[in-house]
């Protein structure tokens, strides 16, 4: 048997309609005795309203997306989980999608979603910045790990963790470090990339680029084999899990980490302290970092808001250091390597 409608409850009431539905999507739109009246009926018949009607009489949905461009990449854990927490909050619910490295089908998954959501997390998005500016003229949008002028962004301060980076192996003594870069589409490996030349450039550390590489464990023996061909006594990855796999394939070849070659990760997930030796990093508060692009995102959608400048909100990194740095070997051992 089919439940009582606000059809039901508006004749029960003795109310238009449009009252019931402004009672439960618009309640500062009715007065307060009115929105009791109403409220009370409809508890008493037993009404629940239906998401999808509140939604056509409200245009809200409750509802934002987060797009992140790979879901199988630990790194995404914590900015899930601070994302979540956040739309749990406000009594949101949060819609993963996974990208899948892929421009395309961000793009695709993204418009599939337009009209069902009131807007969009977007999470190291791959996409060109048109596409960015065409999404956010549909729905509010909110970056990580990405900034594009006149969108709000939440990012990690990397340029100053880039420089933590290299100030760390210099002091090591090294003087010749290689960054293995991400993904060419990457916003955030052009920065790293431009972060560390520029910080090599101030302490007198040689940095060169090989890459680009897919950000993954099964992409670090051609990395590492790159790598070794500059004759740099560091090694940078754009990420942990191809930092892990750069390890794996240095151990291979008999190359010792840190005594021969010193290895560096960025964003601490949980495997960079279980692989062997334990891995140095640029980590930082993912967990904020997804609370803070949700907090933006809602209050983009609120029904009234007072026009600014989109905020960009910067959060510290932090180097953790580990086993897989150490000191530069002798002029002598790099040329028998």
């Amino acid at each position: 048997m089919a439940g009582p409608t606000i059809y039901d409850v508006a004749a029960a009431a003795d109310v238009a309609t449009s009252t019931v539905s402004r009672a439960f999507s618009h309640p500062t739109r009715v007065s307060p005795k009115t929105r009791e009246h109403v409220l009370a009926v409809a508890a008493e018949l037993g009404y629940r309203p239906n998401p999808h009607a509140r939604a056509l009489f409200s245009g809200r949905h409750h509802t934002v997306a987060m797009v992140v461009s790979d879901i199988t990449n630990p790194h995404y854990f914590e900015l899930i989980r601070g994302a979540e927490l956040r739309a749990k909050a406000s009594e949101y619910t949060l819609v993963l999608v996974n990208a899948e490295e892929s421009p395309r089908i961000e793009y695709d998954q993204i418009q599939r979603l337009v009209s069902s959501v009131d807007g969009f997390v977007l999470a190291a998005s791959r996409l060109p910045d048109e596409n960015l500016e065409q999404i956010a003229a549909q729905r509010p949008v909110v970056l990580m790990n990405r900034e594009l002028p006149g969108l709000p962004s939440v990012v990690l301060d990397h340029v100053q963790g880039c420089r933590q980076i290299v100030e760390h192996l210099a002091s090591l003594g090294h003087r010749h470090l290689v960054y293995l870069a991400g993904p060419r589409n990457s916003w955030m490996a052009a920065t790293r990339w431009s972060a560390l030349r520029d910080a090599g450039d101030d302490l007198g550390v040689r940095v060169e680029r090989v890459g680009p590489f897919t950000p993954k464990v099964s992409q670090g023996g051609v990395a590492a084999d790159g790598a070794l061909n500059t004759g740099a006594t560091a090694m940078v990855a754009h990420n942990d899990l191809l930092a892990i796999g750069v390890v794996q394939r240095l151990t291979q070849r008999g190359v010792g980490v840190p005594k021969d070659v010193s290895v560096v990760g960025f964003d601490d997930i949980f495997a960079s302290a279980l692989c062997t030796p334990r891995l140095t990093t640029l980590g930082g508060p993912h967990t904020d970092v997804g609370r803070a692009a949700v907090e933006i995102l809602l209050d983009m959608a609120a029904p009234v808001r007072e026009p600014r400048t989109p905020p960009r909100v910067e959060l510290p990194s932090e180097l953790v250091l580990r086993d897989s740095t150490g000191a530069a070997p002798s002029r002598t051992d790099v040329a028998e390597r």
